[in-house]
């Protein structure tokens, strides 16, 4: 059986359906749960964690990767961050907006090309 989104192969019981389509694991909960990068509720709540002095809020090692790729090189567009980093796109997107909530990283258009730069 394959997924309907990805074509990945997905092993009997392990699938899920949504709107029709049979789908991984991965593409159902993109689906259920799509991406907010401007999500101001987050924003508040990441804020909010960093301001009380929390020390639970810790960045995941591929987030580390793109504060320091940034830190050293300056703005770099999402795909140049794939393939440095060795990740999907969908993958990336999703720690960009985690980043973005906890204002360390925002995107920017230079030249009519998207850029992701340091806050």
């Amino acid at each position: 059986m394959q997924c309907k989104r990805c074509n990945s192969v997905i092993h009997e019981g392990e699938q899920n359906e949504l709107r029709g389509q049979i789908l991984c694991e991965d593409c159902y909960m993109d689906l259920l749960s799509p991406l907010k990068t401007c999500d101001p509720w987050a924003v508040h709540s990441a804020k909010s964690f960093l301001k009380n002095g929390s020390t639970n809020l810790k960045l995941s090692p591929i987030q580390q990767k793109i504060l320091e790729i940034l830190q050293d090189e300056g703005p770099q567009e999402p795909a140049n961050l794939c393939e440095r980093i060795q990740i999907k796109e969908t993958d990336l997107e999703r720690d960009i907006a985690a980043l973005r909530h906890m204002e360390k990283i925002r995107g920017e258009l230079t030249g009519g090309k998207k850029f992701i730069r340091l806050w």
